[in-house]
Formats: structure tokens, C-alpha cells, sequence
């Protein structure tokens, strides 16, 4: 439980620079806490795509995953991104990423915050 809760925290961080650093990714609110409380709800949609969809699109992907040395995880990563933007719209959450190369962008931006973030924050086993 304490690992979940670990990688939520770890995801919103990374949602959150992504956010700041990107113009085409918003996430709109009246106040701080409830940009904090959508940003909590969009990284627990987002660790649930990532857990259930992305092992699949990595299997159904692997031939190109072997050619282009693994870079195509980048376009995975960017289409994980934008089933997350989909849902969040779905679920009225003012989270939006806009176009496929700002998800790229994103991705990679939320890729390297996260897994710096795993590093320094304490895991529980």
C-alpha cells in the first residue's frame, strides 16, 4: 500500500512539471486544492493506464520496439498520455493534453521526473 501510495505521489509530481513546463498540457481549477485533488485523481488514472493498457501495447508493439531499439516507447508513452487526457475528460476533470507531439514532450518530461522521483522517494516493501 505504502509502494502505491509512493508512485501516485511520484506520478502527480511528475503530472505537475509537465503541467508547468508545457503549455498545451492544462489543468485548470478554481483554487490550489482543487488543482491538488484533480492532479491526485489525474496520476491515479494515469498509474491505472500505465498498470492495465500499456503491458498490452507493449506487446502488441514489440516488433517496433526491437527495430527502433526501444525509442518507440516514447510514442507509447505519449499514447498513454492521451488515453489519460481522454479519460479525464470523460470524468469532468480539467486535465487536457493537447496534440500528439505535446504528449511525446510529456511523456518524456513525466518519464524522467517520475524515475527521479522513485529514486529519492523511499519505496515500501
Amino acid at each position: 500500500m505504502k509502494n502505491f501510495l509512493v508512485k501516485t505521489i511520484a506520478n502527480a509530481g511528475a503530472l505537475a512539471v509537465a503541467v508547468w513546463l508545457l503549455d498545451k498540457i492544462t489543468l485548470t481549477g478554481d483554487s490550489t486544492g482543487k488543482q491538488a485533488g484533480t492532479l491526485i485523481l489525474v496520476a491515479l488514472i494515469f498509474g491505472l493506464v500505465n498498470f492495465l493498457v500499456k503491458p498490452v501495447v507493449n506487446l502488441l508493439s514489440l516488433p517496433l520496439l526491437i527495430l527502433t531499439l526501444g525509442l518507440f516507447t516514447l510514442v507509447v508513452n505519449a499514447l498513454m498520455l492521451l488515453l489519460t487526457s481522454w479519460l479525464a475528460d470523460q470524468l469532468d476533470l480539467s486535465f487536457h493534453v493537447e496534440g500528439f507531439w505535446t504528449a511525446v514532450l510529456g511523456g518524456l518530461i513525466i518519464s524522467v521526473v517520475s524515475w527521479a522521483l522513485n529514486v529519492v522517494l523511499p519505496d515500501g516493501d
